[in-house]
């Protein structure tokens, strides 16, 4: 019979502690962000409400800025985002790609209203907010790279465009501001923007007789 050394009980007793600490804290300082805006708050006033020493969270986090970002990740790329990018898994064809990247951009877009709306309203001026999200806007770019690269090699981009362009295009599109104006501000559904941004992106990126194939397949998700 296998028996768990001391050693190796005690060391992953650490991590589930060390893990329960990091969601107290940044618990605490979404709580705190979205009462009294991100600029206000202190790394001694996240960490009193977390229960915490100061140099806990900054031996965690390293800085205010390191809380914000392990925030807006956990909210755009958590659960939602994952299950819509298992979507992807599998798929060669890059038309397909394109048409489901509307399935995981609905998923960032609605985690982010769920868990940061309160954070958001709170701090719409914050420079350290900006400065985050600039962060995860080139991220959202360059993770958009693989799909279009993938279009041009096997020759299924539209006739006009080149790459950058490309990649441009796609990157609007997805953009938070195209998902607020048409949801937020134009009541759309989550339902009719996916349909719309999906049929939208293969019009401007894909090649007419890549996307008739497309549906002839009649892939369920275009």
């Amino acid at each position: 019979m296998s028996m768990t050394s001391p050693r190796h009980y005690n060391s992953k007793r650490r991590e589930q502690t060390a893990e329960a600490t990091r969601d107290r804290v940044i618990g605490a300082a979404k709580s705190l962000f979205s009462r009294d805006g991100i600029d206000r708050v202190t790394i001694a006033q996240i960490a009193a409400k977390a229960g915490v020493a100061g140099s806990t969270v900054y031996a965690l986090f390293k800085s205010k800025d390191g809380i914000l970002q392990a925030i807006m990740r956990a909210a755009l790329f958590g659960e939602r985002f994952r299950s819509a990018q298992a979507v992807m898994e599998g798929v060669t064809d890059p038309a397909l790609m394109v048409a489901l990247t509307a399935h995981v951009a609905r998923a960032i877009y609605e985690s982010e209203n769920a868990e940061l709306g309160l954070m958001r309203g709170a701090s719409a001026f914050s420079p350290a907010l900006r400065e985050i999200e600039a962060e995860f806007e080139k991220l959202r770019f360059d993770m958009q790279a693989d799909r279009i690269k993938l279009l041009f090699a096997e020759a299924k981009a539209k006739p006009g465009l080149d790459m950058a362009e490309a990649r441009r295009i796609m990157w609007m599109y997805t953009s938070r501001d195209v998902h607020k104006m048409l949801t937020q501000d134009g009541g759309w559904t989550p339902e009719r923007y996916q349909h719309w941004l999906s049929a939208t992106l293969l019009e401007a990126l894909v090649r007419p007789e890549a996307i008739e194939s497309l549906r002839a397949s009649e892939q369920p998700s275009i």
